[in-house]
């Protein structure tokens, strides 16, 4: 009778857990990695096609690498006092840079091999940089006001933005085939085909700043507005969705993550952000105080990385996965299958005794 008692109290207490919708999930949590070499100012970041991430060292004049675990390795850009900025993963498996003082393009291999392309402009200040789905990749260029482009064989072409000083800063390749960037100074969102052919879309609040952008899991592009402390979003067809965040967050980086949300650094608040595509908001605090998160990237670990530019760290933000809740008829189904399963299970071992059943 133990064993039969013990099967029908396992079947039902499992029951009574998925009826009530009791799901247990860990805290978001974050660690800090500092950087050996003192005042580098970590900015881009990215993860690497080696399971590492990859980040520019602006004041060093660095490319940094640290694995998953914590280990560090840091190479020394051949350019002195370039300013190495943003950063991407390229498609012949190095990572891609750029040099805002420098006025190159960088490429460096896992391996640590470097090799930098003079940008046709001068003193163009090429900032963000992404893959394109053309397989080059398309860079900002802050000064000039241009879009860049560049093969892996190092061939450049630019195209001038419609906008005038509009100071583009952040690029992402859209799910249209296109790339998107932001126009910090014209507070616009700008659209630009692999063919060179622009569109700019005006963002709806006033002196928003824009300045990352990353394309979401919902086939939108999201931005962050740094003047107005908002996460925005454009559709594909240029429709906007702002979503005010806390007063004086400066947002910066955004990136997907693989929870289905959006993060991103706040290094006004000191904090790590996150949110969903229907605008829940969640914020974390660095643990290092006045560590002006920058740019942020998703990990290969499942995890959310990001840069301290004042700190000289590299931040991790663990990111618990979500646990479906089924709806009340599936639940309602669990149990029946379940309390079924425990009497077939009792049936098999002969029944309940006539003392049981009283």
């Amino acid at each position: 009778m133990r064993t039969q008692n013990r099967i029908r109290c396992f079947f039902w207490g499992v029951a009574i857990l998925l009826a009530a919708g009791r799901v247990g999930s860990a805290q978001v949590s974050l660690t800090e990695y500092p950087i050996p070499t003192a005042g580098r100012g970590p900015a881009g970041i990215a993860a690497g096609p080696d399971g590492a991430l990859w980040f520019t060292e602006a004041f060093g004049s660095g490319i940094g690498r640290i694995t998953t675990t914590g280990v560090f390795a840091e190479y020394t850009v051949p350019t002195g006092n370039s300013f190495p900025w943003g950063i991407a993963a390229g498609p012949d498996g190095a990572l891609w840079f750029t040099e805002t003082d420098g006025n190159r393009i960088g490429r460096i291999t896992t391996g640590g091999v470097f090799t930098e392309y003079p940008v046709p402009t001068a003193n163009s200040g090429p900032d963000g940089i992404a893959a394109g789905p053309d397989g080059a990749l398309w860079f900002t260029e802050e000064y000039s006001t241009k879009i860049g482009r560049i093969t892996t064989g190092g061939g450049f072409t630019e195209y001038p933005i419609p906008t005038a000083n509009s100071l583009p800063e952040g690029i992402a390749a859209g799910p249209d085939g296109a790339l998107w960037f932001t126009e910090g100074d014209s507070y616009k969102i700008g659209r630009i085909t692999t063919g060179g052919i622009f569109t700019e879309y005006t963002v709806p609040s006033e002196y928003s700043g824009p300045a990352g952008i990353a394309a979401g899991p919902d086939g939108a592009l999201w931005f962050t507005e740094n003047e107005s402390y908002k996460i925005g979003l454009i559709t594909t067809g240029g429709g906007f969705t702002e979503y005010t965040i806390p007063f004086l967050s400066f947002p910066e980086g955004i990136a997907a993550g693989p929870d289905g949300a959006l993060w991103f650094a706040e290094r006004g608040s000191n904090k790590i952000g996150r949110i969903t595509t229907v605008g829940g908001f969640a914020e974390y605090p660095v643990p290092t105080a006045n560590s002006l998160p920058y740019f942020i990237a998703a990990g290969p670990d499942g995890a959310m990385w990001f840069t301290e530019y004042n700190a000289n760290k590299i931040g991790r933000a663990s990111i618990p996965m979500p646990v479906p809740v089924l709806p009340t008829w599936g639940v309602a189904l669990l149990v029946a299958v379940i309390a079924a399963v425990g009497a077939l299970q009792l049936r098999r071992r002969g029944g309940l005794r006539p003392a049981d059943r009283g």
